[in-house]
């Protein structure tokens, strides 16, 4: 009876292992020089470290810890199931402890500097490096005055702002997810390589991109809020997502921005658009502002609705696009296509794009900044 127990799990074992296509290459967001992580063409991450004292290490990916086994010479390796398609969070459990993959690039989400891999995607064509003109990322600090601290702002610059330097370019303030940072959408988002194989391709007009931090924009010394009675709460409490950034947004990145690059300073040359929580505080903040905004995006941020539109006469009077999108798996929760048919019959130009395969993550968001790019200021 243990010999035909054994017998089986081991069939069991050599057929698992069987299912493993051997055709494993570095990711692409390893550092420099590193083999390891790996992904085949099954989407399955495989990862290697040496802990030679170690007596347990996983692979934590998705949401789910896969054991790695030891060689003889201290050596864990252990493979994922397939992943979807795109930019992942990750890391190592070492003897309980979570720690960053030393052959990965770090990047900032889930609230830390952490490992990250891309997975193959049929089509990353858009977001890969190619030959054509190059704008830059450009790093700033600035002084806020809800703050009263120095900030941190990342800024894309099209190749056309250093070959016309008397041009005036639109401006798309870009917000990221909840645990992340203004960091996300150059690194995870890709952003200035996507826009620049826009631009190239014509298919998108250039246009400056400002990525700030919206979670660090406490004021110095906040006003005490008063408490809300009845009504509609959930209302509400949606409707002030946009928090303390919004002081930041309005007093200070957009006068920033304004003083210090070539942009067209009116409503009908300015954008907002975000990930996430960042999708909710354009929600939020568009509203709130409703001639400040004349192009609207949300990526996975929930939607728009007809009631809290029908009686804002600013807001469709200055509105030129308001775009939604979310992953497959996320529309039947946040019914983007639905609401964006219903708003249209208000008379407002709105779109909606659902990201095929992926849910709530980098691909899906990637690909609705490639959808949003092409449709602003034209």
């Amino acid at each position: 009876m243990k010999k035909t127990l054994f017998f089986a799990a081991a069939m069991m074992a050599l057929s698992a292992s069987a299912q493993v296509v051997e055709d494993f290459k570095p990711a692409s967001t390893n550092q420099e020089g590193k083999q390891y992580p790996m992904v085949n063409s099954q989407r399955m991450v495989r990862a290697q470290i040496s802990a030679p004292e170690a007596t347990s290490v996983k692979l934590d990916i998705g949401g789910v810890k896969y054991d790695m086994k030891k060689d003889a010479n201290g050596v864990w390796t252990g493979e994922s199931a397939p992943q979807d398609v795109g930019f992942h969070y990750y890391q190592l459990n070492i003897d309980g402890a979570s720690v960053p993959d030393p052959g990965s690039k770090y990047y900032y989400g889930a609230s830390r500097w952490g490992s990250g891999i891309d997975i193959p995607a049929d089509d990353e064509e858009f977001y890969q490096v190619k030959n054509v003109p190059q704008g830059s990322i450009n790093e700033i600090y600035y002084y806020s005055t809800v703050t009263e601290t120095m900030r941190h702002a990342y800024v894309y610059l099209p190749a056309e702002y250093y070959a016309q330097p008397n041009k005036k370019f639109p401006v798309l303030y870009l917000q990221h997810g909840m645990g992340e940072n203004e960091t996300g959408w150059s690194a995870q988002g890709k952003t200035g390589i996507i826009m620049d194989n826009l631009i190239a391709a014509k298919k998108a007009v250039p246009f400056i991109i400002v990525m700030d931090n919206g979670l660090n924009a406490r004021p110095a010394h906040p006003a005490p809020q008063p408490a809300q009675q009845g009504g509609d709460q959930g209302g509400r409490r949606r409707f002030n997502m946009g928090g303390a950034f919004q002081d930041v947004l309005i007093k200070d990145i957009i006068p920033m921005t304004e003083k210090n690059y070539r942009v067209i300073a009116d409503p009908q040359h300015r954008a907002m658009a975000g990930l996430s929580m960042g999708g909710m505080q354009t929600h939020s903040i568009t509203l709130a502002n409703p001639t400040t905004f004349a192009w609207i995006g949300m990526f996975s941020g929930g939607a728009f609705n007809t009631q809290e539109l029908e009686n804002a006469a600013d807001f469709k009077k200055t509105n030129k696009l308001l775009f939604m999108s979310c992953g497959e798996p996320e529309e039947a929760r946040m019914n983007v296509t639905k609401a964006a048919n219903d708003i249209k019959a208000l008379g407002l130009n709105t779109h909606s794009y659902i990201s095929p395969g992926t849910a709530h993550e980098w691909q899906t968001w990637r690909r609705s900044l490639y959808q949003f790019a092409q449709l602003l200021f034209k």
